[in-house]
């Protein structure tokens, strides 16, 4: 019994249209491994946090109801352009919010993330 694990996110699945280019955007922009299941699911982790992603036509974007999920990045305008060399597209510019500031991108398959800052 894992009693460390209690209450906590223990995984995270999320649709990608092509599996492919998700593993490789996370690969380039975050350095995650992962571990292939057949062409339509890979598992990643990026040594806290595991999770996988699977065919699907759909989106995770925050517009349509989905769940963001949120990274940290101590510098935001380095971390656009690391986004857009990995393939991916800024879908909301850097903005200040009460702690900090972020913006929103997302990676080949069209879902919607964020990454925050709490530096001035």
């Amino acid at each position: 019994m894992r009693t460390e694990a209690e209450n906590k996110i223990d995984y995270i699945e999320i649709p990608a249209r092509d599996v492919a280019a998700s593993k490789k955007f996370f690969a380039d922009l975050f350095g995650w491994e992962f571990t292939d299941y057949g062409p339509d699911y890979t598992s990643f982790s990026d040594g806290r946090m595991f999770g996988g992603f699977s065919k699907a036509d759909t989106v995770a974007s925050e517009a349509g109801g989905s769940v963001l999920i949120v990274f940290y990045r101590h510098d935001l305008e380095a971390a656009c352009d690391a986004v857009v060399a990995a393939g991916g597209k800024i879908v909301r510019d850097i903005f200040a919010f009460p702690g900090g500031h972020r913006f929103h991108f997302s990676d080949p398959s069209g879902n919607e993330y964020a990454l925050w800052s709490d530096a001035e």
